[in-house]
């Protein structure tokens, strides 16, 4: 799943039309007619630099075999400069066990099958915040004017797993963990006017977890494993 969204994304950056040329650079079309030329729009439209950009999303969780979970996602942006900037995020995550989960536990004949996950209660953290590309993507002569950033960070992520149901093999309370390690997030930020905007990114955290089951390729319960979160998400923005 998160491989085709992706996917989709770089598809998307793909089609789109960035550009970094002078302003006096042309496109030759002297297949068409040697006398014509047609010149490039150049400049940007909307700029960041010295802006803060107030966002305020819903998405979906995209990993975790034996979950479902959603995303409500506050997030604030300021560039100093037109290609870099800081960014502090916030997601109140919830999640539960979907049908693969519940479909493990009711199989005939695996009595007390208990499917290991992990549920994200919220996470928070800061990053870097690179913006090289802006784009002009005209649609039934309309151009949209959109932005790709790219977000590298630190944050904090807590969540909730069933390792005491699964390792004692009995009903058990949940155990909430805090974990720490890098985030990542890319994204487009598209323009609807100059104060508002639409930004869809996928927003990712690492962290190292204790391992519940021995992998087939070495490594011992109770060792420290990576493990990861990918949240998808549609945000409202308001610059100022």
């Amino acid at each position: 799943m998160m491989k085709r969204i992706l996917l989709i994304t770089f598809s998307i950056f793909l089609l789109s039309t960035y550009s970094h040329a002078g302003e006096d650079s042309t496109y030759s079309f002297s297949w068409l007619d040697r006398d014509k030329e047609v010149y490039v729009l150049q400049n940007r439209k909307y700029r960041k630099k010295d802006h803060f950009i107030f966002q305020i999303g819903y998405g979906k969780t995209t990993s975790g075999a034996f979950t479902t979970g959603s995303t409500i996602q506050g997030k604030i942006d300021y560039f100093f400069h037109e290609e870099y900037g800081f960014e502090f995020v916030y997601s109140q995550n919830n999640g539960e066990e979907n049908t693969t989960a519940e479909t493990l536990r009711g199989t005939t004949g695996t009595a007390g099958a208990r499917p290991f996950r992990r549920i994200t209660e919220n996470y928070m953290g800061a990053m870097f915040l690179w913006s090289p590309f802006y784009s002009k993507v005209n649609t039934f002569n309309q151009i949209i004017y959109l932005d790709w950033i790219i977000g590298l960070g630190f944050g904090k992520l807590d969540e909730t797993n069933n390792k005491d149901e699964v390792i004692l093999g009995t009903d058990r309370p949940e155990v909430t963990q805090s974990h720490q390690g890098p985030m990542w997030s890319f994204g487009a930020l598209f323009y609807l006017s100059k104060m508002m905007s639409v930004k869809v990114d996928v927003t990712a955290f690492h962290y190292q977890a204790e391992r519940i089951f021995s992998g087939t390729s070495g490594g011992s319960v109770g060792d420290e494993i990576w493990t990861s979160h990918f949240d998808l998400s549609v945000l409202f923005g308001l610059r100022f």
